[in-house]
């Protein structure tokens, strides 16, 4: 009998008075929370946990490695904002899984992770597996907590789901010893105490005014708003105030689709000089760190107007007119009644930035129908954009091809742009792909992809394929590390470790796990290619061979 086995048995059978095992417990309070799906990758440690999901309903989705459940979980909670729950088995279970969990703490994405652990009664004895999580743990997750009895499981997993709300939002971890997790204890059918971000109160009354007198007065404002935004559900205050008081607005991160890219005041490739000559800037939800030039993407005598949920995590030497903490819906809403006026003032700034915008637009049309081979990744997004539904979730894992998507890619309807975040992981894309397509299957879902990415994760294909999940990848396969190579060389005149196999065939390998395959070397190969993948019912690969001469223009700039 092996240990896992030995311990197993040993633990339920040191619990035979009470109602249901810990796993059963772990699941009634998920199933309580609304939690409808479990990622993982099986391990012996969480054996109860899988017993009590088949228990209560709640749908097991296997993996091929622990990084992708991670970001699966991730995944569903930036489509659905609500908890995503991945259960990793102890020890090398749940350091792999630390990458995504620290994206996911960076992005405050609300994610429950249940964690293996060798049993209590054994610790120390050298069991297998045996580490503890929780030292590690704690400083990326809003809690990391070992369960230390089977009856105080159902609070410790309601805790655990509420600081995953925040705000801020965020990962939470609870380690689940295994002979804790095996014995019985008292189930709770209590309802879940639920967090609704939307409703939390608005930032102090006094620095609302104040910030609603500098937007009053302001020719020139500006909104920059981001993932915040999108965790506080105000896209419709956001709207409300752009329009009300004409103020042009500029997206990142999770806010992306906020705002409609089609919107008569959305702008992005004016940002540079709009958040430059601006006189006022709202900034919502959007930290100030490398996106924002640390502070300097705004003018130097542009006051900044920063509303958040809660204290923002990163530090800024820059100047700061009105900081507010406080629900964003509310907040918002406050502001733009204060701020009620003549917004006729702003038609002209309103009129420069669009000319700057159309003007940058029509400067890109040489890369938009650029006919080389290999092909331009500007060339790939011409005509992959047209194809996609309004409300298609895009998914980025990726440099520079997934720089390009940022840039060419336009996003209508919040929850539907899916980046790593500031972290800057690759590997994300199964993962969030196979949540988004689960969570909102009568729904588009396209990853745009680098070929090195796809050495991260490339495995789980299979998952998508076992699962049916029909999500498309288009791969930019250039053959390099592009974001690597082009900096080294400007830097140095050479570059090392920055070479991939040329050619490769990705498109074979999803064809291998029983998925469809397209591969394009020449422009007007691509559109038929696009069109096939899309129609194809089937997890997908296009592996669009890319020009590794072309470079990202912001590659040498290492700041």
């Amino acid at each position: 009998m092996s240990e896992t086995t030995e311990q197993a048995g040993a633990a339920t059978a040191a619990g035979t008075n009470a109602k249901e095992h810990g796993g059963k417990l772990v699941a009634r309070r998920l199933k309580a929370a609304g939690v409808s799906k479990l990622f993982t990758l099986s391990g012996g440690h969480i054996f109860s946990v899988y017993d009590g999901c088949r228990d209560h309903g709640i749908d097991i989705v296997d993996v091929r490695h622990e990084q992708t459940a991670a970001f699966a979980a991730e995944g569903w909670a930036k489509v659905t904002r609500e908890p995503g729950v991945c259960a990793l088995t102890a020890g090398p279970g749940v350091t792999n899984g630390m990458s995504a969990i620290t994206g996911a703490f960076e992005n405050e994405s609300p994610m429950l992770v249940l964690g293996g652990r060798a049993p209590a009664f054994r610790w120390g004895q050298g069991s297998l597996q045996e580490i503890d999580h929780v030292p590690f743990m704690e400083p990326v997750t809003r809690l990391a907590r070992t369960a230390d009895s089977t009856d105080g499981i159902p609070s410790l997993i309601d805790e655990a789901l509420r600081a995953t709300l925040g705000p801020p939002g965020g990962p939470a971890f609870v380690d689940l010893p295994m002979d804790v997790v095996f014995m019985e204890g008292a189930a709770s059918d209590e309802p879940f105490a639920e967090i609704d971000t939307a409703l939390l109160d608005p930032a102090d009354g006094d620095l609302i005014d104040k910030a609603a007198a500098l937007l009053a007065g302001a020719e020139r404002p500006v909104i920059m708003a981001g993932t915040g935004l999108y965790w506080g559900h105000g896209e419709n205050e956001l709207r409300r105030i752009s329009e009300e008081l004409q103020i042009p607005v500029f997206l990142n991160g999770l806010g992306r689709g906020c705002l409609p890219a089609d919107h008569p005041n959305f702008f992005a490739r004016a940002r540079g000089s709009a958040l430059t000559n601006a006189d006022v800037a709202l900034v919502i939800g959007a930290q100030l760190d490398f996106r924002l030039g640390f502070g300097g993407s705004f003018g130097e005598d542009t006051e900044l107007i920063l509303l958040n949920s809660s204290p923002p995590s990163k530090r800024t030497e820059r100047a700061v007119a009105v900081e507010l903490i406080g629900g964003v819906c509310r907040s918002l809403a406050s502001i733009r009644e204060g701020a009620a006026g003549d917004a006729g003032k702003r038609a002209a700034w309103i009129a420069q930035l669009r000319n700057v915008e159309n003007e940058k637009r029509a400067a890109e049309q040489a890369e938009l129908t650029d006919s080389r081979a290999p092909l331009h990744p500007v060339r790939v997004y011409a005509e992959l954009a047209p194809m996609l539904d309004r409300d298609a979730t895009i998914v980025c894992d990726g440099g520079d091809f997934v720089s390009y998507a940022g840039k060419f890619i336009d996003t209508y309807e919040p929850g539907c742009w899916m980046d790593p975040g500031p972290y800057g992981c690759l590997g994300t894309g199964p993962g969030y792909a196979l949540a988004a397509k689960m969570a909102k299957p009568d729904k588009q879902v396209v990853m745009m992809m680098g070929d090195g990415a796809f050495g991260f994760a490339g495995m789980d294909f299979d998952t998508l394929v076992r699962h049916n999940v029909p999500a498309v990848a288009i791969i930019g396969n250039n053959g390099i590390w592009a974001l690597e190579k082009h900096p080294m060389e400007f830097l140095y005149g050479y570059s090392v470790a920055a070479e991939l196999t040329p050619g490769m065939r990705y498109d074979q390998i999803i064809e291998t796990f029983g998925g469809h395959g397209e591969f394009v070397q020449r422009p007007d190969e691509l559109r038929p290619a696009l069109e096939r993948a899309l129609s194809s019912g089937k997890p997908a690969v296009v592996n669009v061979l890319t020009d590794p001469e072309v470079v990202y223009p912001r590659s040498a700039n290492l700041a």
